[in-house]
């Protein structure tokens, strides 16, 4: 038998370590190679989404390689030390350093390049599919089917790069232990856990500013620098510390604890916690990080929909120079006219400032002669409520949070231009695009505005003053479905390449809105990122699950001598199921319990910060999708680590 097959036999004989590896590697190197595919194919930057899209694949492949380097030098440390003792035989019957290293690196290769091979062909196969099905959600047209060479050689490039560099690396585990600590193996005797009372004092204290901070207060980059850091940290002191100092604490009621084998997966469960910790703890944040990511984009897409819905006016033109409104207006109404609809054109100024006190609210401001022409063209509530005094203000549609700050008889300041106002009223109404707290309205005398408007101008603060023309098509209701082909749709994406155009070669410095055009941009990234969330989340999933098996198989053996053991003081295949199951169900889905937990304390008040109505529904769909793929992979898992330990049983 020569070397490469010693190597080959090496690796067939550890299949069942060597497995779940391989699977994983193959999926990533799948998902590295279909990702690839579409962002090189040759039609992607033709389309109009096609460059945005080709940009987010790409930081999606960066992620994937990243996150595949981290774990493949995780399961090699793992499968070194698991096979210690093996190596340190090899040693023993006269193996050189060169011949060990050889060995590793060979055993490496050879799983890295059959994990290449199968992922790249499994890639080919669902590429179509791939590309059919990232179109259709992306939202951009459909990309023809074509022989990805340059992807292959670059998913192959890159992998066989990482698994020469990983092999590299993994031989300093070897050169850093004597012989007797190979023969050791694992089978050394682990101090019990211990933690520390204040450390697990300072995790609740982390825990606790995390979330005051995001609900006290305004929402800023700050609060959420310090949300994140004390949330983070305080995950990670929660498995280190206050999980096994609750386990300790939960091992001294024997009332409870002394039944049955409650004892037994108790005790083992401080030690498996605290072994696992970063892993358990590196699992937890990027499942949290991805519930976040998919509440947070779905919650933006609802918010989208219904801002769209509310929106009474078609197009928008703001004007930011004067001496380019005629042309530019005169080609915009040409476009209407040619498609032969209806149209009402209603200008209005407005003032955008701060209110003094209140951070993140930027009102527009309107005076109460522009209101009442846009109240009487949309059937809007009259603002009776403002009376006939030049120091008071309506609010039109502010959100819960400005309501509270802002309740009727508030006295405020605009800090622009100092001046004093207070609050007569406060307006709901659901046919303006104000709504949901995207933006609020406030309404004040024709006088104040004047005052106001000539305050920024003799600060030549004239970027703060807005001259808008905003049109009504009777024929386009807001409240309809908006298709493919939509007149609105195909007028309005002309309108904007006009608009940009002209911005291009300097004919004009005003832009166009257009609603159908921003309603359908924003659901095409929202689908985007969620396309590309739910390929990394996968991959995440797969592999912390990978990381459980792998830490599980190493801890086999000793779990093995120790139901031996048991087994012969009494104990029955059925308690030892019981016992083992617990241990494993509870390492497999306290993160996802956590995590969830975590997802919806946080999400709540960043989306009301930031205007936007809390979905819970996608965070429980996407906590469900990582729980499902948990459950496959534990009852894959605890069905062969219960038939290794079954082997044992006397």
């Amino acid at each position: 038998m020569n070397f490469p097959q010693f190597a080959f036999n090496n690796v067939r004989r550890n299949g069942r370590s060597y497995f779940a590896y391989f699977v994983s590697s193959a999926f990533m190197v799948m998902i590295f190679f279909t990702y690839a595919v579409f962002i090189y194919h040759p039609e992607i930057t033709q389309t109009p989404m096609g460059k945005m899209t080709r940009t987010g694949m790409q930081f999606a492949e960066y992620v994937i390689f990243i996150f595949s380097f981290l774990f493949v030098f995780y399961s090699i440390s793992v499968f070194l030390k698991a096979r210690n003792r093996e190596l340190g035989i090899l040693t023993m019957l006269g193996a050189t350093n060169g011949q060990v290293n050889r060995l590793i690196i060979a055993e490496n290769m050879l799983i890295g390049t059959a994990s290449i091979v199968v992922g790249i062909f499994s890639g080919l196969v669902l590429s179509k599919l791939f590309l059919l099905l990232s179109t259709k959600i992306v939202g951009i047209e459909d990309l023809q089917f074509y022989w990805p060479l340059f992807p292959a050689l670059l998913t192959a490039g890159a992998f066989l790069l990482l698994f020469i560099l990983i092999s590299l690396c993994t031989l300093l585990f070897i050169r850093s232990h004597r012989v007797i600590e190979l023969l050791k193996g694992s089978s050394k005797a682990k101090p019990e856990p211990k933690a520390s009372i204040g450390i697990s004092l300072i995790c609740v204290a982390l825990l606790t500013t995390g979330l005051l901070s995001l609900q006290w207060g305004a929402l800023s980059p700050l609060v959420l620098l310090i949300a994140a850091v004390t949330g983070i940290t305080g995950t990670y002191f929660f498995y280190t510390q206050l999980s096994v100092l609750a386990i300790r604490l939960l091992k001294r009621g024997r009332r409870m604890t002394w039944r049955k084998t409650r004892l037994i997966w108790i005790a083992e469960m401080a030690y498996k916690i605290k072994d696992n910790a970063r892993m358990l703890f590196m699992v937890t944040v990027v499942t949290s990080v991805a519930c976040m990511s998919v509440g947070f984009v779905l919650s933006l897409d609802v918010q989208n929909t219904r801002v769209f819905s509310s929106n009474p006016f078609a197009f928008k033109y703001y004007s930011y120079n004067e001496q380019y409104n005629d042309r530019d207006l005169q080609e915009i109404d040409n476009e209407l006219r040619a498609a032969g609809v209806a149209f009402t054109k209603l200008q209005t100024e407005s003032l955008a400032g701060q209110i003094e006190g209140i951070e993140s609210f930027y009102p527009e401001t309107l005076s109460r002669s522009s209101y009442e022409q846009m109240a009487a063209l949309l059937n809007l509530p009259k603002p009776d409520a403002l009376g006939s005094g030049t120091d008071t203000a309506l609010l039109v549609n502010p959100s819960e949070p400005i309501r509270g700050s802002l309740s009727e008889g508030t006295r405020f300041t605009f800090k622009q231009t100092g001046t004093s106002l207070k609050v007569a009223g406060i307006l709901q109404t659901d046919k303006l695009p104000y709504a949901n707290g995207l933006n609020t309205l406030l309404i004040v005398s024709d006088d104040t505005f004047r005052a106001m408007k000539g305050a920024l101008a003799s600060k030549q603060d004239n970027r703060r003053m807005t001259t808008k023309i905003m049109y009504v098509v009777p024929e386009w209701p807001a409240d309809r479905t908006l298709t493919k082909d939509d007149p609105e749709l195909r007028i309005g994406a002309k309108l904007a390449q006009w608009n940009r155009d002209s911005e291009k070669q300097k004919q004009t410095e005003n832009y166009l809105s257009s609603r159908a055009q921003d309603y359908l941009n924003l659901k095409q990234a929202t689908s985007l990122f969620s396309f590309i969330g739910v390929f990394i989340a996968a991959i995440f999933s797969i592999s912390s699950a990978s990381f459980l098996y792998f830490k599980l198989h190493t801890d086999l053996n000793q779990d093995s001598t120790m139901y031996h053991m048991l087994s012969k003081t009494g104990m029955s295949i059925r308690e030892m199921k019981h016992a083992a199951t617990v241990q494993i169900a509870l390492l497999f889905f306290i993160p996802t319990i956590v995590s969830t937990i975590q997802t919806v304390v946080v999400l709540r008040p960043i989306l009301q910060g930031m205007g936007l109505t809390p979905e819970y529904a996608p965070v429980l769909t996407a906590s469900a999708f990582f729980a499902a793929a948990q459950i496959v992979y534990f009852l894959l898992v605890r069905s062969r680590y219960i038939l290794h330990l079954k082997k044992v049983m006397v």
